[in-house]
């Protein structure tokens, strides 16, 4: 039989017995369910913005240094790739990955920091929690509906995918997510204490596996650090060495380029070898089955883990905690943290769509509506607008 016409597991999730959608819509002709959900997200205005923000560098920093769109598209390969050696449904994991990272802020992990410490006195942030409210109720683009109106498949990857989240419903950060409990405020249960699909947990380690090589990659072109030094790497530093092997008179950046691709193909048959093994240990039979398992499914063997931990400590320390990185992470917080403040005093300098929210007397909303308002940002827009409102140069373009 060919890989294209595999028969779909029977733990895979079908798209012709999805629990459907929130706000009831006819049936496309033309796609499945959740191949309309892929298409709304690509469609939606929060996708389009990740071009321009953050993963580690700045997005104006270099045009080969991955932003959140670039790896959002990365993840969402090899969560398809994953998705279809595992007899999945591939649009589903694609969908999910895609979605990820529609609530993160501008400036990585700063921006992220900085709106939890600016928010720590008004419900919090979370961009995991963004992200979904981003789906369920920020992004505007139909008449009948707030968000984009997903399947209940995709709604509950988006937050699920990293597995149950009931621990997290007492944070205030999460009282979005916490309406969508039975009886909640929703009235769509989205069985917050249970794993979410197979095709939700291929969306996850596949985020894993992209981030982990294109930091690698990223690190050696913004000169971070050489290949020399990752050669006592775990995963990597082997994959350069046989590299060097295969190819004696190859360059550096063709060298770097392969071994990362090998990387990557590695970290993927560890997880297909890992998940056939705990499906076949746990007898998992249906996609309830995979709901009510006791652990993740689709996950890193145990020696993979112990190697990826030696790896990320290393990039902790040579990349995401280098003083290039440093000086740009305090700036981007002061760029933040000054915008908060200003929006929160003068709500009025904000476009008419947010300032109109930002202008109750509730502090708790009108923060949330700045903060909403900021999270939407690119790197470049919370730049640009900074320098206009605190630039002593008059600007007649304000």
């Amino acid at each position: 039989m060919s890989a294209l016409s595999q028969t779909r597991a029977s733990f895979s999730e079908d798209p012709a017995a999805t629990r459907g959608r929130h706000v009831f819509e006819p049936a496309s002709r033309t796609r499945t369910p959740f191949a309309r959900d892929r298409d709304r997200i690509i469609h939606a205005t929060a996708f389009r913005r990740l071009k321009e923000k953050t993963q580690v560098f700045v997005a104006h920093e270099g045009d080969h240094y991955r932003t959140r769109l670039t790896h959002s598209l990365e993840v969402a390969q090899i969560a398809r790739s994953l998705a279809h050696a595992l007899r999945l449904d591939d649009d589903l994991a694609e969908t999910i990955a895609l979605a990820h990272d529609l609530g993160h802020p501008p400036f990585a992990h700063a921006g992220e920091d900085e709106l939890q410490a600016q928010m720590a006195d008004y419900g919090g942030f979370d961009h995991n929690v963004q992200s979904f409210r981003v789906i369920t109720e920020l992004e505007v683009r139909y008449p009948k509906f707030a968000g984009l109106n997903l399947s209940w498949e995709t709604v509950e990857g988006v937050i699920k995918h990293n597995g149950p989240v009931t621990h997290h419903l007492d944070d205030p950060a999460w009282k979005a997510v916490a309406a969508y409990t039975p009886g909640g405020a929703a009235n769509w249960d989205l069985r917050l204490d249970t794993f979410a699909s197979l095709e939700a947990q291929c969306a996850a380690i596949a985020d894993d596996i992209a981030y982990n090589n294109h930091d690698v990659d990223d690190g050696v072109q913004a000169g971070l650090f050489t290949l020399a030094d990752l050669a006592d790497v775990p995963l990597i530093g082997p994959c350069l060495a046989e590299v060097r092997r295969d190819w004696p008179m190859l360059d550096d950046r063709m060298v770097r380029l392969e071994a990362v691709r090998r990387m990557i193909g590695i970290m993927v048959d560890d997880v297909l070898a890992e998940t056939e093994r705990r499906l076949a240990q746990h007898r998992i039979v249906t996609v309830e089955d995979v709901r009510l398992a006791p652990q993740m499914m689709v996950q890193f063997s145990g020696a993979m883990m112990a190697d990826l931990g030696v790896l990320r400590r290393f990039l902790f320390e040579r990349m995401y905690r280098h003083y290039r990185v440093n000086r740009t992470r305090s700036q981007a917080r002061r760029v933040l943290s000054q915008l908060f403040h200003l929006f929160m005093e003068e709500p009025e300098v904000m476009p008419p769509e947010w300032s109109a929210p930002a202008l109750s007397e509730d502090p708790v909303k009108r923060a949330r509506a700045v903060c909403d308002y900021i999270a939407g940002m690119t790197d470049r827009y919370a730049i640009e607008v900074h320098g206009k409102l605190f630039s002593l140069d008059l600007a007649l373009d304000l």
